[in-house]
Parts: C-alpha cells; structure tokens; sequence
C-alpha cells in the first residue's frame, strides 16, 4: 500500500502518518526500488490501534508507553488512569451545569446580582438575605465577599463561609445587617466624626463574629505592606470618608473583644 491508501484505509491523514513515523510510533516500511514506502497489513493495524488510542483520550508519549509493552500490562495501567481523569472531568462538569443552572433561574428571575457568579455556598448565604440588595453598601459588601470568595486560599474561604454562616444563623442577623447597611449608607456625606459612625460601630461589632477577624489584622491605613494591610487601604479608600471610619471603629471594639 501507498501512504495515501493507507490512510485512507485507517481514517487519518497522510500527515498524521508522518508524524507518527516522526515520533517513533509506526515502524518505517521498506521502500520499493522507485522509492515509494511498502506498506503491509502490519501497518495498517498498529496504525488503528493507535488511532483508537488516541481517540480514547491518550496523549502521544502514552501511545508510545502502551506500543511498546506487547504483554498489556502498560495498557491497563494507563487505561486506568484515563478513566480515574475521566471520571474527574466528569464531576466538574456535573458541579458546573449545576451552578449554570442556578445562574440560569437567578437570571430568569432577575436575582443575577453584580457581583456573581459566586461558589454555590456564598450564594446560598447571598439568598439568606432575600432579593439582591438595593443597598449601596450591601452591594459593596457582597462584592467583596465575592472577591475574597474567588481569591482566598480554600482554608482562609472555608473559615470565611463558615463565619458567615455563623453569623447568619444567629435570631433576628438578617434584619440587623439591613439596619446596618442603612445606617452606613446614611453616612456616605457625613464626615467622620458624625455621632452615627459610633453607632454603626457598635452595630456591626454586635453582628460579626469577633473570631471573623484575624488577630494580626491592622486596622489603619498605615497597617503595613502585608498583604492584609494593603487590602484594608484599599477597602478604606472605597468608602466614605465617615463609612470608613465606622469600620476602623468596627474593627477596634472587634479585637479589643478577642482580647
């Protein structure tokens, strides 16, 4: 057989035969005396088997490692491993189109907020608070949820949804955070020695968890350079001049708790 009949025989390219010649993985036929290859049956059988391996989801240095062990053993070994990965796939995907799903219906229903999509454990907390907020500073609180849900290692998010659920769970938490996040709201022209940054203050030390903050957190703008820090400055610098404050006062009465 020429290579065109060759491979057209198998269902590949002549160019895929090459390229396999290339790596070692179909032995050379001999040439005839006018120089075309000579391929035999053998050919056309070692190149199916490759085919079908390729197509089950092997990458070619595994094609090679299965080709070379006549016996199978090699096979089985990497078939096993194609389908533990498979298997894995499989799950994300799953995880996946379930959270597609629940996107799909928030989007439907109009509850798709700014901040998301987030990991299905911070939306459920998000539903705990009812429809998406029309609060400015419930929405700039949610947005950072969403951002530390994203970029927190898995212990440091797993403390957090952990806390939040805490929170959460606690009688009368949700009606207190939308007292909260009014009362903030109402600060955003105050300056910041307003009598109702102490009272919002207070508010928020009464709703978070005290174990919610880490114990080395810095607490003003001039906290450092470490990571924690810079994040704060950042956080301060969104804010209203008097909604910064009463987080900084948040922060004190909360560690001055842990104590």
């Amino acid at each position: 057989m020429r290579i065109g009949e060759l491979a057209a025989a198998v269902g590949v390219t002549p160019r895929a035969v090459r390229h396999y010649h290339h790596l070692g993985l179909l032995p050379e036929p001999e040439r005839r005396a006018n120089g075309y290859r000579d391929y035999t049956l053998r050919h056309a059988v070692v190149l199916a088997r490759i085919r079908r391996l390729t197509e089950l989801g092997l990458g070619l240095a595994e094609v090679r490692d299965v080709l070379a062990d006549d016996a199978g053993r090699e096979l089985v070994e990497v078939l096993g491993e194609l389908d533990e990965d498979l298997a894995r796939q499989e799950t994300e995907i799953r995880e996946r189109r379930g959270r597609l799903r629940v996107l799909m219906t928030d989007a439907r229903a109009g509850r798709l907020s700014a901040e998301g999509p987030v990991s299905p454990e911070l939306a459920a907390l998000f539903g705990k608070f009812g429809p998406a907020p029309q609060s400015p500073m419930a929405v700039k609180d949610r947005e950072v949820f969403a951002l530390l849900d994203t970029t927190a290692t898995p212990e440091a998010r797993a403390e957090m949804l952990a806390a939040l659920e805490s929170m959460m769970a606690a009688p009368g938490a949700v009606e207190r955070a939308h007292e909260a996040y009014a009362l903030l709201d109402a600060l955003a022209d105050a300056e910041p020695d307003d009598p109702r940054v102490a009272e919002a203050a207070r508010l928020l030390a009464d709703l978070i968890p005290p174990d919610m903050v880490p114990q080395d957190t810095p607490i003003d703008d001039d906290g450092g350079n470490t990571g924690t820090g810079s994040f704060l400055r950042a956080l301060y610098a969104d804010f209203a001049p008097a909604q910064a404050e009463a987080i900084r006062r948040t922060l004190r009465i909360l560690m001055e708790d842990r104590r």
